[in-house]
């Protein structure tokens, strides 16, 4: 993955496929999700390659944001002519 190799050679604290424990109302629910890339233990990056972005996508990352306390999060999508196109920031309790 060429992204994580990119921000690993600048010298960031990146991890991929960190696990997110899913709790309800206190109890853990035996169940988890997976955040793409973590940058520095606090901006969560999910990567698509995707026609295009949905609100369950958007949705996907806010969960990772509420879940895990973190206030920043980018959700990328490759499957564009430009990568520009394919940035969306998503911002927990804005």
């Amino acid at each position: 993955m060429s992204l994580f190799k990119e921000l690993t050679l600048r010298n960031l604290n990146v991890r991929r496929q960190v696990p997110v424990p899913v709790m309800y109302k206190g109890e853990d629910l035996n169940a988890e999700f997976k955040i793409d890339i973590l940058v520095e233990n606090e901006i969560i990056i999910e990567l698509k390659a995707v026609e295009t972005i949905l609100p369950v996508h958007c949705a996907q990352l806010l969960t990772y944001l509420r879940l895990t306390e973190k206030k920043l999060g980018y959700l990328i999508n490759f499957n564009v002519p430009k990568l520009i196109e394919g940035f969306n920031r998503i911002v927990n309790n804005f």
